[in-house]
């Protein structure tokens, strides 16, 4: 019988993440420069053919919107075929709270629990890394996109 995982997709930036985790902690981490719409696809059925999926996780933004949307509507989408928990947190969970890229020198920025956007003059170095182990209490069972973050421009 295979190993029972729980996945954990980044897919905000390049290199898309995606994390196989055992008990919550991590066991093998895949990364590609591929297109999120090309790639999940593929990289979901290599994962599912070693691995029992037992719940998905992903960062729902802020971030690229289209980015955001085709992960959503993938994992989503194999959430209920598949009959497969999906759970959700905000991206600053995998990048240390750090500023997100919004548009030109606007940035993202979570103070306390709430994410705005604000003017940056120096671009900070934006990445996102996989936890070596899940704080489950991070994530929720809402995990629709967070589109509305504020005004954008």
């Amino acid at each position: 019988m295979p190993k029972s995982v729980e996945l954990v997709f980044i897919t905000l930036s390049s290199p898309i993440l995606i994390g196989i985790y055992e008990d919550a902690k991590l066991i093998q981490t895949i990364r590609s420069d591929e297109k999120s719409s090309e790639i999940l696809p593929i990289l979901f059925d290599e994962i599912s053919k070693k691995y029992s999926i037992k719940s998905l996780f992903y960062a729902n933004g802020p971030g690229s919107f289209m980015a955001i949307k085709i992960a959503y509507i993938f994992l989503k989408s194999i959430s209920i075929l598949k009959n497969i928990p999906l759970y959700a947190t905000d991206a600053f969970y995998f990048n240390e709270n750090q500023p997100i890229k919004a548009i030109g020198k606007l940035y993202f920025v979570k103070i306390s629990s709430e994410i705005k956007t604000q003017k940056l003059e120096t671009v900070p170095e934006i990445r996102f890394t996989l936890r070596d182990v899940l704080d489950y209490s991070e994530f929720s069972t809402t995990t629709t996109p967070l589109y509305g973050i504020g005004a954008v421009g």
